[in-house]
């Protein structure tokens, strides 16, 4: 069985990770959809679907089931997102998101949707990895090492801290 998890991965965090884990139990194939493929470059998305497919790879490596990380653009028209999902990835058998928008799109295209437990929401979220990374604070252990050294690769700290200088609108 192929199971399909999206996220945006703003960045890739040990929240994922473990959500991944744990999915990797239940499926035989994963396939991951870096969401909002084409965004990037601002304080909310200061990452690009290359970076992240990067990221999102290399913090996979240890899984023991075959992954494919495919990006997804988005669409703005959600009657026929699934479709266009679909239309992007391999065949995948079961969804997994606790997005209730994204739940429900899926479950009214009848992809069976499984959901999980959150874990550690207060700091394994993407903003406050990303406000943490703009003020200094401490990011690295909310990461996967992999994911780590991928920012640091890409000069992804100083890229956020000077976006978040120019970026008024927050987007």
């Amino acid at each position: 069985m192929r199971g399909f998890y999206i996220g945006r991965f703003q960045p890739y965090h040990d929240g994922h990770h473990r959500m991944v884990a744990e999915i990797a139990e239940e499926v035989d194939e994963l396939v991951v959809g870096i969401g909002s493929a084409g965004d990037s470059h601002t304080t909310r998305n200061p990452f690009t679907a290359g970076e992240r497919v990067m990221m999102v790879t290399k913090a996979l490596e240890s899984l023991d089931i075959p992954t494919y990380v495919v990006p997804i653009e988005d669409l703005d028209r959600n009657a026929v997102w699934v479709g266009h999902v679909q239309s992007m990835t391999p065949k995948f058998d079961v969804a997994y998101s606790n997005n209730p928008l994204v739940v429900r799109l899926f479950k009214e295209s009848g992809v069976e949707v499984r959901q999980s437990p959150m874990f550690q929401r207060d700091v394994l979220e993407g903003a406050e990895i990303r406000e943490r990374l703009v003020t200094g604070g401490d990011w690295e252990s909310l990461v996967p090492e992999a994911v780590a050294t991928t920012i640091h690769e890409i000069d992804g700290v100083d890229r956020i801290r000077h976006i978040s200088e120019t970026d008024t609108n927050g987007d």
